[in-house]
């Protein structure tokens, strides 16, 4: 009981049941889409969701790395190490190099992916041991979700993933605004050693805890690598609820029992339905720009590259202004590295900064500090300059 659209032409397209009760459309007898409860498909079941920023992952193909390309002897702390947006968590799990690495699944567009690597092993983990590598969302860009209602939404998460050991691994979502916290496992496996495997996984939508409309931290995806006993001593918890530590990593396998392990991840898309669509591939001046709405870096291009423009307040103390290439989410902090490598400048003067502090900020714009020895004159003008050298880096951040 097959329609046909065009039956006079040899390859029309046929619009007719499958053995589970979707739609097929066929060309010249094979599969091109189906129609399902979950929406259109390709003939291999992937979504065709269409629309621009269906991503809600910014850098998820691991392209941006304003703050460096590697960062080793990582082994305590909660920050952000290389790679924008994605933001890790460790405690007493070995030591890591974290890199962007050019490792990638063939022929699937995919450029750089994020790379763990085990420097020094822990293979008898304490109980309260982990790392996870996550990337916070702000909620006024997740109300399409309508968390917290009879509507909530459902989300699919895609990625490629790679590793030398095999064996159940977690991903999960953590919903920061609901008291007592909310959050949803589920688990993956690593089939191959040594292989680029995608994986697809569907949180069901959470009908309790709305999402706040605001510019803070909302929600979290949480890739675990390494989790102790604290953390998988329960059950795992599948669906939507209030955080039980022990259920939150159930399975995960330790990644830190050897200084052979390693895993890389590209490809994350995290988007509303029940469905993986193909990865969303924006322009790399447009990840770039989402990317510099958390973080701002300046340095490490060239030998005497500008920072910014300024007047001298007195024989020690320039105040340096600098507009921002995008408004950024927030209140703006600022790190610098190898200050005694930056130079004020003020045709005469040529003295090498011993402290870069920020004055005042906006979104747009920000006031900054350089303090010297000496050497200065108040009411001149002056320029902000690295040395004849790479290494000093100022960065600007409204990270989450």
């Amino acid at each position: 009981m097959a329609t046909t659209i065009n039956a006079n032409n040899t390859d029309g397209v046929v619009i007719t049941p499958d053995t589970s009760g979707e739609l097929e459309l066929q060309a010249n007898g094979v599969t091109k889409a189906k129609v399902t409860a979950n929406g259109l498909q390709d003939a291999n079941g992937n979504s065709l969701r269409g629309g621009s920023f269906r991503n809600l992952i910014i850098n998820g193909d691991m392209r941006i790395a304003q703050r460096g390309t590697s960062s080793s002897s990582y082994s305590s702390g909660d920050t952000y190490l290389t790679l924008d947006r994605w933001r890790s968590n460790i405690s007493t799990a070995g030591t890591w190099t974290m890199s962007q690495d050019t490792d990638v699944p063939i022929g699937e567009g995919f450029a750089t992916s994020m790379k763990w690597d085990c420097t020094t092993a822990n293979s008898s983990l304490s109980a309260n041991s982990y790392l996870y590598a996550t990337q916070y969302l702000e909620g006024q860009n997740l109300q399409q979700l309508k968390k917290g209602t009879a509507n909530a939404e459902s989300l699919t998460l895609s990625f490629w993933v790679k590793s030398n050991k095999t064996g159940t691994y977690i991903a999960y979502l953590f919903d920061v605004d609901t008291p007592s916290y909310r959050y949803i496992s589920k688990s993956y496996t690593i089939n191959t050693a040594d292989t680029w495997e995608k994986k697809t996984i569907t949180y069901a939508g959470d009908t309790i805890g709305a999402l706040d409309n605001d510019n803070a931290r909302s929600l979290d995806l949480l890739f675990w690598l390494v989790a102790g006993t604290d953390f998988t001593s329960g059950t795992l918890q599948t669906s939507w609820g209030t955080t039980v530590n022990a259920n939150r990593a159930v399975g995960q396998v330790n990644l830190a029992d050897s200084t052979s392990n390693y895993i890389n991840i590209t490809g994350v898309q995290l988007e509303v339905g029940e469905g993986a669509s193909d990865f969303e591939f924006l322009p790399y001046d447009v990840q770039l720009a989402r990317c510099q709405r958390y973080c701002v870096a300046y340095g490490g291009v060239g030998t005497y590259e500008p920072f910014g423009i300024g007047v001298e307040t007195s024989g020690t103390n320039a105040s340096i202004q600098l507009g921002l290439p995008v408004t950024m989410r927030g209140s703006i902090s600022l790190t610098a590295s190898n200050v005694g490598d930056i130079r004020v400048s003020d045709g005469s003067a040529f003295a090498a900064a011993t402290a870069i502090n920020i004055d005042q900020r906006g979104f747009q714009q920000v006031m900054f500090n350089a303090t010297v020895a000496s050497g200065l004159a108040a009411t001149k003008a002056c320029r902000l300059i690295a040395n004849n050298s790479l290494a000093p880096r100022i960065i600007f951040t409204s990270e989450l």
